[in-house]
């Protein structure tokens, strides 16, 4: 019990580093742990996905205060700012249903930044901000979290469901990322 009390600790500091630092896989972190508690206390899966979107959420808020106090210059700096057409139409999206596109942003991979992004530029409220963020941080981590259950209830050993679940993950994100940049380039050419 207490490896995976230690693995949920462990996990809300991953993930909430790892939406301050975009390159930390963070919903192989929640997979993986989901399905080494699935093994070993399952009744813990429900602090699993309370971990992981703590840490989601607490790191959101963390990069939107840098979004929003650091503005272009510092999105420019980090090379978060990229495509400003994009950004554009984000924010768009973003004035006209802000808790769909938080919680889309929050599942596609390579979406969350952009719309944080975005978020911060067209200057959405901090209290709009952090309670349609609250939603979105819990789907993600219960979807990833359920990706561990299901690579966790295949296999017999704790080792081969978390290596399951982040094989898996890894090729869920490039599916979206492809399908993101196919449809980006459709909208493109038209």
């Amino acid at each position: 019990m207490i490896g995976t009390l230690s693995a949920t600790g462990w996990l809300f500091l991953v993930v909430a580093f790892g939406a301050i630092v975009p390159i930390v896989p963070t919903g192989a972190a929640v997979s993986g742990t989901a399905a080494l508690a699935f093994h070993d206390r399952p009744y813990l899966i429900a602090l699993v996905v309370a971990a992981g979107a703590a840490g989601a959420y607490l790191g959101d808020l963390v990069m939107y205060a840098m979004c929003r106090f650091g503005g272009e210059q510092l999105a420019r700096r980090l090379r978060w700012l990229r495509d400003e057409e994009h950004l554009a139409g984000v924010k768009e999206r973003l004035r006209a249903r802000q808790v769909p596109v938080l919680l889309v942003s929050r599942l596609i991979p390579g979406g969350r930044v952009p719309v944080l992004l975005a978020a911060a530029f067209a200057g959405l409220p901090w209290r709009t901000f952090v309670v349609a963020n609250l939603p979105a941080c819990a789907l993600w981590s219960v979807v990833y979290a359920a990706i561990g259950l299901a690579g966790g209830s295949i296999f017999p050993e704790p080792w081969q469901g978390v290596l399951a679940a982040v094989a898996l993950i890894l090729l869920v994100n490039q599916v979206l990322s492809r399908f993101s940049k196919r449809r980006a380039a459709r909208a493109t050419a038209r």
